[in-house]
């Protein structure tokens, strides 16, 4: 059974059903197309994120809504969503506000290449996590 509570019909809600409930978003940069970041929604999350337009996402780790940028700053606007034939994954392209997406300071979670000689740090870090995070 599919959740219509956001209005969607049949075709473009998500099943979240078919993922144990989580479905994988994939977050794209809307002006660059540079793949951000990935992360999970929830129902709940996905609501969230219709009603806002704030990216939400669910941390498996706190078991968690986790409102992209709440302790960093570096918060996500949608501006436009997509679902995959499947119904089970999500893209969405944002304007990441504060230059990093990933919660170690880098633009993008995808700053390190696999190389035949081991990984190689492709990306500058926008901020240091430790003064950020105050961890």
């Amino acid at each position: 059974m599919m959740n219509n509570s956001c209005g969607c019909q049949g075709e473009c809600c998500p099943d979240f059903e078919k993922c144990d409930g989580l479905l994988p978003v994939i977050a794209q940069d809307s002006q660059t197309g540079e793949v951000l970041m990935m992360a999970y929604m929830n129902d709940e999350a996905f609501q969230e994120t219709l009603k806002t337009g704030r990216a939400v996402y669910f941390s498996r780790s706190r078991k968690k809504l986790w409102r992209k940028g709440e302790e960093s700053g570096n918060v996500q606007w949608v501006k436009a969503m997509f679902i995959d034939c499947d119904k089970d994954t999500l893209l969405i392209q944002v304007e990441q506000v504060g230059g990093a997406a990933c919660h170690e300071g880098y633009k993008s979670c995808f700053f390190r290449q696999i190389t035949p000689t081991g990984l190689k740090v492709v990306g500058d870090r926008v901020f240091d996590p430790k003064e950020v995070y105050k961890k």
